[in-house]
């Protein structure tokens, strides 16, 4: 099993950057492959980034790719979230969430954390 907790979020003006950090419990936690999704007010839950159990592979949604960096450290069992020159359209609850494979659809992710509130102003 695995326990997610998420950090980070905040409010920011457009073109700025925050950090979200996930950290996991469990010493299983290097066997997974970590996402992180967002969900806006009224819409659905949708994939930002994917990393996998090694760190040697990410994915990215088109709508962030170049402006968001997502990593990991086993050692400290965390996954990291850079994202940079934000935008409004970024505002959202990211969450954090493992899996047993790299994937872009929330239901082949296991474990979740409960959330964090990024706010980008205009």
């Amino acid at each position: 099993q695995v326990q997610l907790v998420e950090s980070g979020g905040g409010l920011v003006q457009a073109g700025g950057s925050l950090s979200l950090s996930c950290a996991a419990s469990g010493r299983t936690f290097r066997n997974y492959a970590m996402g992180w999704f967002r969900q806006a007010p009224g819409k659905e839950r949708e994939f930002v980034a994917a990393i996998s159990w090694s760190g040697g592979r990410t994915y990215y949604a088109d709508s962030v790719k170049g402006r968001f960096t997502i990593s990991r450290d086993n050692a400290k069992n965390t996954v990291r979230l850079q994202m940079n020159s934000l935008k409004p359209e970024d505002t959202a609850d990211y969450y954090c969430a493992a899996g047993p494979s790299m994937s872009t659809r929330p239901y082949e992710y296991d474990y979740w954390g409960q959330g964090t509130q990024v706010t980008v102003s205009s």
